[in-house]
């Protein structure tokens, strides 16, 4: 459904996107992840052509990048920010937007229905887009960026900033469309979304560095973990240990990457002892996703 070759843009100086070559195919939840700058907004809107690349090539359902514009037709596009128009109602923006694509009136009145019965904003039809939550202007978003009824949907972290019952809810709503067909490329700097996706390509400083399904990109984590809690908040409690590889701290627990579990925890349980440190638990887990780029990122521990 969209196939990139060596696809490069560099703004002056900066190389935003370094010969990627990725394929999404037919009723794939693709994810991109990767961090602040790393390069998936400028690469999303390559696909969508908004951008032109300076090297490589983009093809949508087949169609090379001179005809992409027959493609574009079943292209679904949502940017990361909200873009619609504040001062305009729910239904005003649905109409605007379906009216850009020469939609008449009762076919735009026929689809909102059915998309607004998925998205459950049927009750606010009315009410001005920029009253509504932050969840809510993500669907109203996701709306009108299905009213052309696309085969493929794009989106540019779609729930950044928005509560999480609300990115459960979001989700639900692409698992839905998903079932029925929909290709869908979706960006998200959350790890338990990535988790939800069929395949997951990491993005750094502009180039792949693993592109696989969860499962496997978990597998591929060559290390043990160990999960520790102690009576402390200290996200340097660990560092300069020899037996630990890597530590990073979640809040009120550490995953810490090592390679001899006996000798990690032996060199753990005496640091927090000389320390006066209580340990409530320590037990080996298997690496998450969030481990899994962490270590990605870094480049130390993968």
């Amino acid at each position: 459904m969209i196939r990139t070759e060596g696809l490069s843009k560099a703004f002056g100086s900066n190389t935003a996107v370094d010969g990627i070559s990725l394929h999404v195919k037919e009723q794939d939840i693709f994810g991109l992840v990767g961090p602040d700058g790393a390069g998936k907004t400028t690469l999303m809107r390559m696909i969508c052509g908004l951008i032109t690349p300076d090297r490589g090539q983009v093809s949508l359902m087949g169609y090379p990048q001179g005809r992409m514009e027959q493609a574009k037709e079943n292209l679904g596009y949502m940017p990361q920010r909200f873009s619609l128009y504040g001062d305009l109602t729910l239904m005003e923006n649905i109409n605007f937007f379906g009216a850009m694509y020469r939609l008449n009136k009762n076919t735009i009145r026929q689809r909102a229905d059915e998309i607004l019965q998925i998205t459950n904003l049927g009750d606010f039809r009315n009410r001005l887009a920029d009253n509504l939550s932050g969840g809510m202007k993500q669907k109203l978003a996701l709306t009108c960026s299905l009213i052309t009824r696309p085969n493929m949907l794009v989106l540019d972290e779609p729930t950044y900033g928005v509560d999480p019952e609300s990115r459960k809810e979001f989700w639900k709503i692409l698992y839905r469309l998903n079932r029925e067909g929909m290709t869908i490329l979706v960006s998200t700097p959350y790890m338990d979304e990535a988790e939800l996706c069929s395949v997951v390509a990491f993005i750094s400083s502009g180039q792949l560095t693993a592109v696989d399904s969860p499962p496997r990109l978990r597998a591929s984590f060559r290390h043990r973990l160990l999960e520790v809690r102690a009576e402390v908040k200290d996200p340097y409690l660990f560092e300069g240990m020899a037996e630990v590889m890597d530590a990073s701290f979640y809040g009120d627990r550490y995953h810490v990457v090592v390679g001899d579990v006996p000798a990690a925890r032996t060199a753990i349980e005496g640091c927090c002892s000389r320390r006066n440190i209580k340990i409530v638990s320590m037990n080996e887990v298997a690496p998450s996703m969030e481990d899994v780029f962490v270590a990605l990122a870094e480049k130390e521990v993968f």
